[in-house]
């Protein structure tokens, strides 16, 4: 057996071990994770802004950050409580701001059930079929919250969309987030959602019709990120990251 060989079949042995340990903790490491792809997805549209909707407590900007993207973050979270984590977050990053809102269709106010995990909280109700899958993300309380649009957030933020990534995390609510935007949504250089393959917030858009709506606006399916299973193993929700078709 030669040396070469040796180094590869213990890295192997230790790789298998590593996995063992992981998986017991339900747990998995791969090579070239998500982050990573995707900041080399902004890289190659030129895109130096993301506008980060349901942003809970910054979790997204921060994991952009360190994958190496250094343009602007306009981060925008309804809940009190996220919101309030998600300002200290930003604060020492001059080029990340924060939007104490709630986005929709139109511009106003409505009430948003809150989760126990708070970042499943959603303008829409959860179905038991989410409880199940996740008990901690059982609604607790409600919050009144005020709603802007992705129009107002492009207008107030001088945000060029063709250089922008549109994220939208909102928990089933976001086909009335897409409708905010208008025409607009005819010019972002790349749009991020949150898509379910079965209902879980009642009334939700699902991942075909999202798919098929996007693509009409231009947007094509470039990367998806694994969400959200239930006990049979079945993929309940993914992040599906969509880009400018090619013209």
């Amino acid at each position: 057996m030669t040396d070469q060989t040796l180094r590869q079949r213990t890295r192997e042995r230790a790789k298998l071990v590593v996995r063992r340990t992981l998986g017991r903790a339900n747990l998995d490491i791969g090579r070239d994770p998500y982050v990573n792809r995707l900041r080399r997805s902004l890289d190659h549209a030129g895109i130096d802004t993301v506008i980060d909707i349901g942003a809970n407590v910054g979790q997204f900007g921060q994991m952009v950050r360190h994958a190496g993207f250094a343009g602007r973050i306009v981060s925008v979270e309804p809940l009190d409580s996220a919101h309030a984590v998600l300002v200290k977050r930003a604060s020492g990053d001059p080029q990340w701001s924060t939007v104490h809102a709630a986005v929709g269709a139109e511009p106003g106010s409505t009430t948003i059930n809150v989760a126990g995990n708070s970042y499943s909280s959603s303008l829409l109700t959860m179905t038991q079929r989410h409880v199940s899958a996740d008990p901690k993300s059982a609604t607790i309380g409600t919050q009144d919250v005020q709603v802007t649009t992705v129009a107002e957030l492009v207008r107030d933020h001088a945000v060029a969309p063709e250089r922008c990534l549109l994220k939208v995390d909102t928990q089933g609510y976001e086909r009335q987030v897409l409708d905010g935007a208008g025409d607009l949504l005819d010019r972002f250089a790349a749009v991020q959602l949150e898509l379910s393959f079965v209902e879980l917030y009642e009334g939700q858009q699902l991942y075909d019709e999202l798919v098929q709506d996007l693509s009409i606006h231009g947007l094509e399916l470039w990367a998806l990120e694994t969400g959200i299973s239930d006990d049979t193993g079945r993929l309940l929700q993914c992040d599906g990251l969509f880009m400018r078709k090619a013209t």
